[in-house]
């Protein structure tokens, strides 16, 4: 249960003075949904206010706070802007401009005659001065509620940085004094202030870098800790060990050897298996590395030992693919493969269910309906999770709690930065699958910019007509699934006109058995050109479509670029990736395209892609369960992670765990940043 000292935090954001349905909506948008998510809201930056008892053109550009007193009004007669004409202590002039509202409100704001403390950006327009939206306007005897450093936060739509700070202030009030869960030797160190001290300090002063670094500390600490339980946890927990007797490896009749990094991998596994503690390993590996492979050998090790195994996927389209994947791998092995999605219904359902339950099946693959508590096996040993990022520690312990603890091997196909494989895997061993099966090619990789798009279309009619296939990726759209839809659905129809029933269409509204069918007809190449939002990032696998063309690649992340390309160069073709870029290009998207033409090395890429962006945006971990991190920049959790990460093992090893003083204030610390996965196995402590 989490402490009730935190609950004034954990209340709905409409807890706060001020929220009705019309400020909920852009704080919705914005994910804050309870008052922590206001509190950790951060400020981004901060506008410092310069006070000056009189106007000067030396000021342009700077935000200035200043006694004005208005003069004259004119009202833009509902279509242009209002102006008030106001004079400074020396009667030097300004314009006040205000666009759009009722032209009664400025005059209401500045009444003719009247001092007022005035602060906003001061410009020069021709040769007049002027401030146009003023952010504050004060009878002088308020003039003391107007800091001279506003932050500047994060926002959508509907609501102002003003607003978002004083909202913020509130969440803050709502904030408990707590007991320290840090290290009194290296708070010393650093100088850093208590908790909800240091909360205070960063929305009151952005700059404040002391502050900063102890939450952001505090964020990592609490995330190491939780691991460390989980880990710790899993070490006491008894399974059974799974030893393989090599019978059904030995009959597997491969048309090629396994890489070193495969055998080596499969050891660390086999190892593990035969072990009653049971295992929790990732197994990272790029793009075409071969990891199904490795899978499979893992799934055979538990079916030699007596045991079922069960490969999870994020997708129907992957889990049916895996499914026909291993069916072709082990055709010929006396064992039983079934599969099972949200989709399997009625009589098949049934006779699926009693499969697992009788022991017949030996290994089920399926999306997350596999683990529904109608689901129960005869004897679960070994669990593979394919796309390990799209589910968090609660899930990895949620589906060990379905077998007698069932061994656990989480796969990627997105190299992971070692810094976030520390940090968001800490509990786990890693495999890394770091060389390429023979015979793959390296995928030739081009930008070009948008407004050559008849030569992008040009090269796929050569491509298309020499029966080669290919993928047609339509941009990410910002915030709206429904532009992502508009633009794939525009882009089929401009293709379609050329090259008519060639050209296929598939999208995430698509139902199950309609994504299949489009799929299907484009592996058997009875479509030459699949036209797709993001859905075919992870695992599709058709070896004959050897192009791809990503559009709008300066709007994707390094990662996702990366997931994108390796659709193609599957089978022995030279492949080729065409990334299409828009006309005004940033700095960093310029950098990310430049590393995508020059490196096939995914682990390379992610390292980069951490760099140039960000924790909580790699690997899409904001829309996928996984907690990530709001407090903590990159930077810091390359910096901060290796002491908290000590600090965590410190507490546990030698100040009581979780029962001494410094443990209390730390399972609050869990609860307070939402690792609290590491205190459900400690309901006993």
């Amino acid at each position: 249960m989490r402490p009730d000292i935190l609950n004034p935090l954990f209340a709905e954001v409409t807890a706060l003075k001020g929220i009705g349905p019309a400020l909920a909506k852009p704080l919705d948008k914005l994910g804050l949904h309870r008052v922590i998510d206001v509190a950790f809201h951060l400020p981004t930056g901060w506008i410092d206010r310069v006070p000056r008892e009189e106007l000067d053109m030396a000021d342009a550009g700077r935000t200035i706070a200043i006694t004005l007193t208005a003069v004259e009004h004119r009202s833009g007669n509902g279509r242009g802007p209002s102006r008030v004409k106001a004079v400074d202590g020396k009667g030097n002039h300004v314009s006040l401009v205000y666009f759009g509202g009722h032209p009664g409100w400025a005059m209401k704001l500045l009444p003719l005659g009247e001092p007022r403390r005035v602060s906003g950006k001061l410009e020069m327009y021709g040769q007049e001065l002027q401030i146009v939206h003023p952010d504050h306007v004060l009878p002088l005897d308020e003039v003391d509620t107007t800091p001279e450093r506003e932050a500047i936060y994060p926002l959508s739509e509907g609501i102002t940085s003003r607003r978002m700070g004083q909202l913020a202030a509130q969440a803050v009030e709502r904030a408990p004094e707590m007991e320290e869960w840090v290290e009194p030797g290296l708070l010393a160190k650093h100088d850093w202030p208590a908790w909800r001290a240091a909360l205070a300090r960063v929305h009151a002063d952005p700059s404040d870098m002391i502050a900063r670094q102890r939450l952001a500390y505090d964020e990592i600490f609490a995330n190491q800790l939780a691991l460390m339980l989980v880990r710790q946890d899993n070490r006491k927990r008894r399974g059974r060990a799974l030893a393989g007797t090599g019978k059904l490896r030995d009959q597997l009749q491969l048309p090629y050897s396994l890489t070193g990094a495969q055998a080596r991998t499969v050891r660390e596994i086999e190892g593990d298996l035969a072990q009653t503690q049971p295992m929790l390993r990732l197994l990272q590996g790029d793009v075409g590395s071969g990891k199904t492979l490795v899978a499979a050998m893992a799934l055979l090790i538990a079916v030699e030992a007596g045991a079922q195994g069960a490969l999870l996927a994020p997708t129907e389209i992957l889990a049916r693919q895996h499914y026909e994947t291993l069916r072709r791998q082990l055709a010929g092995l006396p064992i039983e493969i079934a599969v099972l999605t949200g989709r399997d219904k009625g009589k098949v359902r049934e006779a699926t269910l009693m499969g697992l339950a009788s022991g017949t099946i030996d290994i089920l693959i399926g999306t997350h309906a596999i683990f529904q508590e109608a689901v129960t096996y005869k004897d679960l040993g070994l669990v593979v999770v394919d796309e390990q990022h799209r589910f968090g520690v609660a899930q990895r312990m949620m589906l060990q709690a379905k077998g007698s603890s069932p061994h656990l091997l989480v796969m990627t196909a997105t190299p992971i930065p070692r810094t976030l494989t520390l940090a968001n895997y800490g509990e786990m061993d890693v495999s890394r699958l770091d060389e390429m099966p023979p015979g793959r090619q390296p995928i030739e990789t081009r930008v070009i910019s948008e407004d050559r798009l008849d030569a992008v279309v040009d090269a796929l009619a050569r491509h298309i007509s020499d029966g080669g296939q290919a993928y047609w990726v339509c941009p990410l759209v910002e915030e709206s699934e429904k532009s992502d839809l508009a633009a794939a659905k525009a882009r089929a129809a401009s293709l379609q006109t050329r090259f008519g029933e060639r050209i296929a269409l598939i999208h995430g509204r698509m139902k199950g058995p309609e994504k299949d069918a489009v799929m299907s007809a484009f592996a058997a190449g009875q479509t030459s050109v699949l036209v797709a939002t993001t859905v075919i990032e992870v695992g599709v696998d058709v070896p004959n479509a050897t192009l791809i063309v990503i559009e709008h690649a300066d709007r994707f992340g390094l990662a996702q670029l990366h997931q994108l390309r390796g659709r193609v160069g599957r089978g022995s073709g030279k492949s080729n990736c065409l990334l299409v870029r828009g006309a005004a290009l940033g700095e960093t998207s310029r950098a990310r395209l430049a590393l995508m033409r020059e490196t096939n090395d995914g682990f390379r890429i992610a390292e980069e892609d951490l760099r140039l962006r960000g924790a909580g945006e790699l690997l899409g971990t904001r829309q996928s369960g996984e907690a990530g991190f709001r407090l903590a920049t990159p930077e810091m959790l390359g910096e901060l992670l290796p002491v908290a990460t000590d600090d965590a093992r410190l507490l546990i090893d030698r100040d009581g765990g979780l029962q001494g003083p410094r443990g209390q204030a730390a399972r609050t610390a869990l609860y307070l940043f939402e690792r609290d996965a590491g205190v459900a196995l400690l309901r006993s402590g």
